[in-house]
């Protein structure tokens, strides 16, 4: 059995209002803010990327691991904002955390849903004993097209995670599920600032069919049930998708409460499913269980079960915790929001 060494978060700094993007386009903040959930989204700045919040959060998990950089064989990092289309995100961290030369290193991509496939890579290459850990990471400096509904969505941030033997593990990955299909609900072709997305059709037949589906082949597939979970995190593309999945799956709304990160920072992409663990596992007791569910567009979801073991207290503060970096922060108006985001390119105007 795989488990998690080691976890680690970043959330950059900035953060800019849904009231104060609202104001520069004319919308009733109101109706925003009660539309998606979201209060405010957190902001890379000009010297931030997903290679920077890599390292940070990868520092982070080694920290809480205690374990020779050195010892990780494997680096995989999953995001759909990578610094460089030819040149790899996961080399560039590596080698600022001390990792390389001698190691698997790669960049994933398929859209939120690249950090936990990450994960699931990291666990076959330890349980097979090719690699002593592996290191997935998961983070984006999301992109949304100035108007468009994901401008009040697309945050930045992410979470890494040392997978190794479950013997030395804060928590142990029990089993997991995945379930993909081609949906073609959200895109972006090559050379292109800006993604496009179906609307509605974003919801169903993409993100509801995608969480539920695997969820449910998880329960069937390890015979647990919702009542077996003490948290429970979702992708949260806004904060009304989550809960309206956990209804579906008959979970109470206070076992969303630790993962649900969305409202005060902003859908992360990649990093969304992995700050939400991050932050659950900063907080969870020994034996509590976790269920966590990705979603990708394209589209797909990998959904876990992870039990929090006894050696969670001891490295908990090693490190930053997440709550430390969410509220840790700097509000911005929308015009220092474009400059350092490079937006007003993406804007054709409507006269």
């Amino acid at each position: 059995m795989a488990g998690i060494v080691g976890y680690g978060a970043y959330v950059p700094r900035y953060r800019i209002t849904s009231r104060e993007i609202a104001r520069v386009w004319g919308e009733d903040p109101k109706r925003i803010e009660e539309g998606l959930g979201i209060i405010e989204k957190a902001i890379a700045n000009v010297d931030e990327d997903t290679a920077t919040i890599g390292v940070m959060s990868g520092k982070n998990a080694i920290l809480r691991a205690n374990i020779n950089p050195k010892d990780i064989g494997a680096v995989y990092v999953g995001s759909e904002s990578h610094p460089y289309i030819v040149k790899s995100s996961s080399s560039i961290i590596a080698e600022a955390l001390n990792i390389t030369p001698e190691l698997s290193a790669a960049d994933l991509e398929f859209a939120c849903r690249a950090g936990t496939s990450g994960i699931i890579m990291c666990m076959g290459l330890t349980q097979s004993g090719y690699v002593k850990y592996g290191m997935a990471i998961g983070a984006d400096t999301a992109q949304g097209k100035p108007g468009d509904a994901l401008e009040y969505s697309a945050g930045c941030g992410g979470a890494a995670f040392i997978i190794g033997n479950d013997n030395e593990s804060l928590a142990t990955i029990d089993s997991f599920y995945s379930f993909s299909t081609d949906t073609p609900d959200f895109w972006r072709r090559e050379g292109q600032e800006f993604p496009s997305h179906g609307g509605r059709f974003t919801g169903e037949p993409a993100y509801f069919r995608h969480v539920i589906s695997a969820t449910k082949g998880l329960f069937e597939k390890t015979g647990m049930t919702i009542k077996d979970f003490d948290h429970v995190v979702f992708h949260q593309p806004n904060a009304k998708f989550p809960h309206a999945a956990a209804k579906r799956l008959g979970v109470p709304p206070e076992k969303l409460k630790l993962g649900l990160l969305c409202p005060v920072i902003g859908n992360t992409y990649s990093g969304a499913v992995p700050l939400g663990l991050s932050n659950i596992l900063d907080h969870a007791k020994p034996g509590e269980k976790i269920l966590a569910t990705s979603f990708g567009s394209g589209a797909g979801s990998d959904s876990f079960v992870i039990s929090v073991t006894d050696k969670i207290e001891e490295a908990r503060n090693r490190a930053p915790s997440t709550q430390s970096y969410i509220d840790h922060k700097a509000h911005i108006d929308y015009a220092m929001y474009a400059k350092i985001r490079g937006k007003l390119k993406g804007y054709m105007g409507t006269g």
